[in-house]
């Protein structure tokens, strides 16, 4: 796991550093700008083999002032560098006006004006250094300058890989591309300008390159972030990982691998745990076939399908390892937990609407580790308030954005209004509120997978960039995902760690099979994944 911050708790961060005297905000400038040139290089070594040119764009505060130190640092290797700054140098705080005083000792500053369109023709690189982590409203009056390179990166983008036309720089946006809030990964948009012509509208430039400081911000993971920020680097500038930290119902983690998922030797079957998957009727039994698979794939000592008599022949045909229980009804279902040794139950996949709610409350009452998915949440879309009232805190809720919307309405119209204010209400905050609400751990799912428990607990599974599985949009997958988390809870994994476990390694499976994926190998890949591991 890796910590996610917000603005705020970075702010935190760095104030109780220069208040105990260990680094003074000069210093920290200095160090950010200092990565930020590594970075590039690093990034693209031809550009640290010659001198270029490059465009570097200042704004108001202290992001301005590292914009200012990239600009110092790339001039003393001999780069021919443009400074425009965004507002008036008179009200630059404290320490950005010292890196705008040392700059203006070997270069120039052009203001930089409203539709302005500071010309990149012949620059390797821009730098955008407007507006960082502290953005709390809509740009206004840089409409063409964002615009200008927003067009400029979406006709280098229609290149071949790695071919780009002289005329179009590499942009690096310094911690956060100019527009995007911080906490969310949402575009700060103005209202007013909404629905006008796009060079009236743009709101945010889009970076090959993205270079933070000390961690890496909620806004990088969530939303638009990961496609507005292309690449993120973090750059450690000498602050205590430690110093300053929120407590843990208020942090975010990222989720950068599973909890530990070897077996003690000594076990036997019953030790791994018993789950049980409940299937829908006649040709409904697919979903919960595949998620059973998974279950007993990711380790549950025994897995077994509970499905209606007419379903029975059809599941019995397509399956081995799995074992085959009949559950008509309520009753049924009631009558086969009296066996305690059934210690996890997954409802949903492919169970259908009038099943889900003859079912849910029997496993529910139970008190066992429940996961439910699909019609099992959407069975009770029209009573929200019934199912919450039911679900204890050995559950997992494992909504999509269709389904979440149908139980918390209020949260998803939130998600969905136009963010003109910062910090704009995020994923991260929606998946919080409703599994307070529930009372259990709740995981939404998308690109930005969001886990959160009810004491506030998050963790977030960005399948972005180099861990993108894009093949995981098909039918299916989401129940793959659902026997995952099961087959965990029935090996004993708490619902929270089951639930990132389960996520990454949904996505790893999915990265390990490649294109051509359908939803029946992501079982079969995740044997090849846990060797990856050690396992």
């Amino acid at each position: 796991m890796a910590e996610l911050l917000t603005a705020a708790q970075m702010r935190a961060v760095e104030a109780a550093a220069i208040t105990s005297g260990e680094v003074s905000g000069l210093e920290l400038m200095e160090r950010a700008g200092a990565g930020v040139v590594s970075a590039i290089v690093q990034e693209w070594p031809e550009l640290g083999a010659a001198p270029q040119r490059a465009v570097v764009l200042c704004g108001p505060g202290n992001n301005g002032g590292d914009g200012f130190v990239v600009a110092r640092l790339l001039a003393g290797r001999g780069w021919e560098v443009e400074v425009f700054l965004y507002g008036d140098a008179g009200r630059l705080p404290p320490d950005a006006r010292r890196n705008y005083d040392r700059w203006c000792t070997i270069g120039s500053v052009a203001p930089l004006e409203p539709d302005l369109e500071p010309s990149t023709c012949g620059a390797a690189l821009v730098v955008d250094a407007l507006f960082g982590t502290g953005l709390t409203r809509p740009i206004r009056g840089l409409g063409l300058t964002l615009l200008d390179l927003a067009e400029q990166r979406g006709q280098g983008a229609a290149m071949a890989p790695g071919e780009r036309p002289d005329w179009t720089p590499l942009i690096v946006a310094v911690d956060l591309p100019s527009g995007l809030c911080s906490d969310s990964g949402r575009v700060l948009r103005d209202a007013a300008f909404v629905g006008l012509p796009k060079r009236l509208e743009a709101a945010s430039a889009r970076a090959d390159l993205t270079v933070s400081f000390h961690a890496r911000k909620l806004g990088h993971v969530l939303a638009e972030g990961p496609e507005v920020c292309g690449k993120v680097v973090v750059v450690p500038i000498g602050l205590d990982a430690r110093r300053a930290r929120a407590p843990r119902r208020e942090r975010a983690e990222e989720v950068t691998g599973p909890a530990f998922l070897g077996k003690q030797g000594a076990g036997h079957k019953y030790s791994h745990g018993h789950a049980l998957v409940l299937s829908g009727g006649f040709a409904r039994t697919g979903a919960a076939r595949l998620a059973a698979r998974a279950a007993l794939r990711i380790g549950a000592g025994l897995v077994t399908l509970g499905a209606p008599g007419a379903a029975q022949m059809e599941v019995a045909a397509q399956i081995t390892a799995l074992m085959l229980r009949r559950v008509e009804e309520a009753e049924d279902l009631a009558a086969l937990l009296e066996d305690a040794r059934y210690n996890a139950l997954c409802l949903g996949p492919g169970l259908g609407l009038e099943r889900a709610r003859d079912l849910v409350p029997v496993a529910l009452e139970a008190g066992r580790a429940v996961l439910l998915d699909a019609d099992a949440l959407s069975g009770f879309s029209d009573a929200p308030d019934e199912l919450f009232a039911m679900l204890h805190e050995g559950c997992v809720l494992t909504p999509h954005d269709g389904e979440f919307a149908r139980l918390f309405p209020d949260l998803a119209e939130r998600l969905a209004a136009l963010p003109d204010t910062g910090p704009a209400f995020s994923r991260a905050d929606a998946a919080r509120e409703a599994a307070r609400r529930a009372g259990c751990v709740l995981l939404l799912k998308g690109p930005d997978t969001v886990i959160a428990a009810p004491d506030g607990r998050c963790s977030v599974h960005a399948a972005v960039g180099a861990r993108a599985a894009p093949w995981l949009a098909t039918a299916g997958a989401g129940d793959v995902l659902a026997g995952l988390i099961s087959g965990l809870m029935a090996r004993g994994f708490s619902p929270f760690q089951a639930a990132c476990s389960g996520a990454w390694l949904h996505v790893e499976a999915a990265r390990r099979f490649g294109p051509g994926l359908i939803a029946e190998d992501l079982p079969e890949a995740l044997p090849g994944v846990l060797r990856g591991l050690g396992v």
